[in-house]
């Protein structure tokens, strides 16, 4: 059990029979009246964030998050199939608890699924891909207005906004939490 005079950002808890993160957190010492601590918490497996006051002693449960690479082998329409690399042991998850999680991530890539209590909640792609256009237009020469972007396809289907200058067929590195283009690979 921790108590709420505890927190610190990052701290995983059990809190009305979900998992929450602490995203933000902040003692507060009115003037009048006790203590309270003020927090911003994220639902691990809705995703949603809820602003919730505590007293200092109040106790709840931590949650212990375990987090295991596998590797994403392929779908087929409403589940997912995992192999962890140690055991060999495959995994299914069906597409509705994986959200849009693996947008960037193509087959044979390694990703960490987020367990509590045996129960797979979430999926983390790495923060980093690197996957090759299969469909953009063509940048024109006098194009250049500072900043532009075009839409383009990459391999796993997803659409990014990159530079003028990129083109069919060649490989650029995408930030997976923001769907942003980085570069060139």
């Amino acid at each position: 059990m921790i108590s709420a005079g505890d927190f610190k950002n990052g701290l995983t808890i059990e809190l009305e029979g979900g998992i929450f993160i602490i995203t933000d957190f902040q003692h507060v010492k009115p003037g009048k009246g006790a203590a309270f601590v003020r927090s911003t918490l994220k639902n691990l497996e809705t995703g949603s964030t809820v602003e919730r006051t505590f007293r200092p002693s109040e106790k709840m449960p931590r949650a212990h998050i375990d987090r295991r690479d596998l590797q994403y082998l392929y779908n087929d329409g409403t589940l997912y199939y995992f192999m962890d690399n140690e055991t060999f042991e495959q995994l299914e998850i069906n597409a509705a608890d994986i959200g849009d999680s693996l947008t960037f991530v193509k087959e044979n890539d390694t990703v960490q699924v987020l367990m509590h209590n045996g129960r797979i909640f979430g999926i983390e792609p790495p923060l980093f891909v690197e996957l090759e256009i299969t469909e953009t237009e063509p940048g024109f020469k006098g194009d250049t207005a500072q900043g532009a972007t075009k839409p383009a396809t990459v391999e796993t289907g997803a659409i990014v906004k990159v530079p003028l200058f990129v083109s069919t067929g060649e490989k650029i590195k995408i930030d997976t939490r923001t769907g942003e283009y980085l570069g060139r690979a």
